[in-house]
Formats: structure tokens, sequence, C-alpha cells
């Protein structure tokens, strides 16, 4: 009798996740690595909430010009020094220790920013910051997408990136508070400055506790510990046998096995070596130019310049409108992270691209009424019309920017095709710091226009080049690009090793004969010279 073909979907956990013990600690285990896009956040944003704080504007002398615009680009310049050697340690040293490395380098940052007397300290704080950013914002998407069970994986992911909004909205209702009760005191910014530090020590102290990617282990060798951790969190009873643990390593171990028949290599050259590289890194690069040059980068670092254009000029109506305008991100993002499996990825980018145009098109020509009439009516239409417009862009590109490079990268450029996507969001938003306020200021709301066509062509791109990915495994996702025939025998695999697994575990009173090496030991197999799974009890060098 044949035995049946079975999928993932036969072995995944069927109650409330809360009530299976192994996905609810690994749930919370995933709150730390979450966090690193909170203190991203965070540290993006504070310089924009303390630029409408008198008291830092008359402590630095109210930079202008060049020194605002190395101000706001010094963190990114850092990002830019870390993020070629961020890959290289997410993969060598792995991703829990990689992420604590930036934690202590951000620490450092944030403490020299802290208690700056100049603004030359401040900018070189910055730069410290940005750099220690690149290394913790690598590891921890990596961590999360190779950690994840299966059918969380893409919501989780996706709330990775909307978590920036919590640390924006935390950055810019501190800054108001902090402007309400200490009003012109220096310590009215280095408060919001020196909350940039709770996250960073959190994860510094917590990450040793929390699991390392199975994928990080089996690509090292260190199988047996990727299945007890497989067992531990995704399983009930910690059982390494169950089909579910076997189907996710049979992928695993197959998939990096293809990866090195296809394209052998460490460096950055591997992400463009196949045409299925080649074409993953042209939509990644694609969607992280779109993620910062939507028209988004006018109200996120010169949201005071975009209020004052339209007749907005006190410092707590700016405040509280950029406090508001963080919650609502956040709410928006965190709808579109949660529809992503329903809705699929591809139907996601299509509504928000579509969305943005319309909306940005209505923001352009609120704002070009104002100018050439004045009257308060346009101005205040263009507030709600921002907030529509960011509904429409925190929908798709905030949460699905890094959940969706993820999932289409495979495990042996997934380090390093993550900062490419990252190197070109900080070579994007470092035009914006410094192209932006030279444009505002010289072609004022017509600098809008360019937006407008540029959304177009945004939205002709995701129609064309954006593959859907939902229902599949990370490992089956990622293969997508390579033809037909790859994500299928990975998918084979899978259900053949777990089908395996099903049947040795069903009692049989009729005596089998089998063969020399049974199916299922295969799949454990390590390298030459290497202990067996089944002999393998425990590994003292692995990481836990």
């Amino acid at each position: 009798m044949a035995v049946p073909e079975r999928a993932i979907a036969d072995f995944i956990n069927r109650e409330s996740w809360w009530k299976n013990r192994g996905i609810l600690i690994l749930n919370l285990c995933l709150v730390l690595p979450l966090f690193s896009s909170v203190v991203n956040g965070l540290d993006s944003s504070t310089l924009n909430g303390l630029q409408i704080l008198p008291a830092w504007q008359h402590y630095f002398h109210e930079p202008q010009g060049k020194t605002l615009g190395l101000l706001n680009s010094a963190q990114w310049i850092g990002a830019f020094s870390g993020i070629p050697f961020s890959p290289f340690c997410s993969d060598f040293i792995g991703r829990r220790a990689t992420l604590a490395m930036g934690s202590v380098i951000m620490l450092a940052g944030v403490l020299t920013q802290s208690f700056a007397t100049t603004v030359q300290t401040f900018i070189g704080a910055r730069i410290l910051i940005g750099f220690g950013l690149a290394f913790s914002f690598n590891a921890a998407p990596l961590l999360i997408s190779e950690l994840s069970y299966p059918t969380q994986r893409g919501k989780i992911t996706s709330v990775f990136n909307t978590l920036w909004y919590l640390g924006s909205t935390i950055s810019a209702w501190i800054c108001l508070g902090a402007y309400d009760k200490a009003g012109t005191s220096e310590w009215s910014w280095r408060i919001p400055s020196l909350v940039q530090a709770v996250v960073p020590f959190v994860q510094l102290v917590l990450i040793w506790f929390i699991p390392e990617s199975p994928r990080y282990l089996v690509a090292k060798g260190l199988e047996s510990q990727a299945a007890r951790i497989l067992a531990t969190y995704h399983v009930h009873g910690g059982d390494e046998r169950d089909p579910l643990v076997v189907f996710e390593m049979a992928q695993i171990r197959h998939a990096l096995k293809l990866e090195k028949e296809m394209a052998f290599g460490t460096s950055y050259w591997t992400c463009f070596s196949t045409p299925g590289n080649r074409r993953r890194m042209f939509t990644i690069i694609g969607l992280a130019v779109f993620s910062q040059w939507s028209g988004n980068g006018l109200v996120s670092y010169y949201i005071n310049i975009v209020l004052e254009g339209v007749g907005i000029r006190t410092t707590r109506t700016k405040a509280a409108i950029n406090g508001a305008l963080q919650v609502f991100n956040l709410a928006c993002a965190i709808t579109g992270a949660m529809l992503v499996d329903k809705l699929g990825r591809r139907k996601v980018f299509i509504i928000s691209n579509a969305g943005m145009l319309i909306g940005f098109s209505m923001w352009t020509l609120a704002t070009a009424l104002f100018d050439k009439s004045g009257h308060s009516a346009a101005a205040q239409a263009t507030i709600p019309l921002i907030f529509i417009f960011y509904f429409f862009y925190d929908f798709a590109y905030t949460p699905l920017l890094v959940s969706y490079t993820l999932e289409i990268l495979p495990y042996k450029i997934r380090a390093r095709g993550f900062a490419i996507m990252s190197f070109v969001i900080y070579v994007a938003v470092a035009f914006n710091q410094f192209v932006n306020p030279w444009a505002l200021s010289s072609l004022g709301w017509k600098y809008y226009l360019v937006y407008c066509g540029w959304l177009v062509i945004e939205l002709l791109f995701v129609s064309v080049y954006i593959i859907e990915t939902k229902g599949r495994t990370l490992e089956e996702t990622a293969a997508l690009f390579d033809g037909e025939t790859v994500p299928r025998d990975i998918t084979e695999r899978g259900e053949e090793a777990a089908t395996m697994a099903v049947v040795q575990r069903q009692p049989s009173p009729i005596p089998k004969s089998l063969p020399e090496k049974n199916f299922l030991e295969e799949y454990f197999e390590l390298d030459q010279g290497s202990r067996s799974h089944v002999e393998s009890q425990s590994e003292e060098s692995a990481i836990v």
C-alpha cells in the first residue's frame, strides 16, 4: 500500500498557541530580538523630536544647513560603516552574539550622546549608535525568522519592522513630556536621549537566555542542537522524532545542500552569482529604495519644515501632531502585519502602492492650494491627508520590507542579502537627508510632484516583480526564485521524511524487513566523521 503524501499542515499545532507551552515560551523569547526594531525607531526618531525642543536648539546654537544635514545623517554614516561586517558576524559567531555586540556599541554611543557638550561630540555619538545598530538590526530579524513557529513566521517577522513605530512613538511622547516638565532646561533633551539606553541594556543581559537559530546550528554541523531546539519549542513533549521536527530538519538540511551546489562562496558577490539570486536582489533593492523614496521621508525626518510650510508653528502643536502620527503609524503597521497571511504579500503591496499614489497626490494638491491662496482650510486638510498617506505606506512597507526580504533569501546569502537591503535603505535615507531640505526650500510644494511620478513607477514595479509567498515554509519560499523544480524538491523532501516518521511511529503486528539504513536516519546523519543524531545526546561545544 502506498504511503500517503503529507505536508507541513498535517503536523502543525492545532490549538491556540498560548496553550502550547513550547510555542508560548518561544514567542516570549522572540520579544527580545523584536525590540531591536524598537531601538531602531527610538534612535532614528529621537533627533527628529529633539529638533522641536527649544532647549536643544539653543544648546547647539540652532544648527542649520549642512550642520543640520550632518546631524540627521550621522547615524546612517555609522550604519554604513557597520553594514559590511555585520552579516559575517551573524554567520560566523551566531545571531545572538552579534546582537549582543551591537548592544554594547549602542550603549557607548547613547551615553556619549546624552552627555555631549558640543555639536561635534553629538555627531560622533550618533555615528557610534548607527555603527552598533547595524549589527543588532542584521542579527535580530534573522534570529526571528529562523526560530519562529512555521505558521507564525509571517506575522512575527512582519511585526519586527512594525515595532519601529513603537520606538518612534516612545521618542515623540517622551520629548513632549520632557518639554512639558523641564521646559527650557537642557534636561528636556538629555532625558529623551538617555531613554535610548534601556533596550540595548536589556538585550545585552537577556539575549543569552533565548535559543540560537536552528538554521545557523545546522549550517555549523550542530544538528542535534538544532533538532533539540525545534523539539523543545515547536512540538509537544520535546520529541526530536516528532514528524514536524523531522519535516523541518529535512528541509533545512536539503536546502543548505542545494545552496552549496548552486552557488559556492561567502562573499557579497554570491548574492548576484546566479540568475535566481540576481532576481532576488533586484526585487529587494527596488523595495528598499521605495521604502524611503515614497514621500515618507518628508515627514519622517523634516516634520518641522513640513508643518511650518502649512502654517503650523507652535512647538506643542507640532510635538502633539508628531506623537499622534507615530501612534497612528503603529496601529496601521500592525494591521498590515496581521493581514499578510490572509491577503498575501503581493496583494498587500499593490493595495499599499495604489493608496499611496492617491493619498500623496491629494496631499500635494492641498499643500499647493495653501501655498497659492493661504487659505486655512487647505492647511487643515493637509494634516489628515498626511495620515491617509501613511496608512497605505504602513500597510505594506513597514511590515513587509524586512519579512519579505528574509523570506525570499536562502540561508547562505540571507545575512548578506539583508545587509545589502539595509545599505540601500541608508543610501536612500542619506539622499533624503541632504536633498529634501534643499529641494523643499528651493521648490516648495512643486518638489512633491517628483514623488507623485515616482509613486507611479513603484506601483508598476510591485505589480510585475512581487511573487506571492504565503503558505510556504522558509526553505520553500526562499527557493521560489530558482525555478519550479527546486521548491518542489525541497517540499517533497520534507514530506517524505515526515511521512516516514509517521509510519515508523505507528505500531504494526507484521514484522517488516528494513533496509540497511532506514530513511529517517539518513536525514539526521551528520557530516563524515561526526556522530549521528541518535548517538549524540549533547554537544558541549555548541551554543544552547
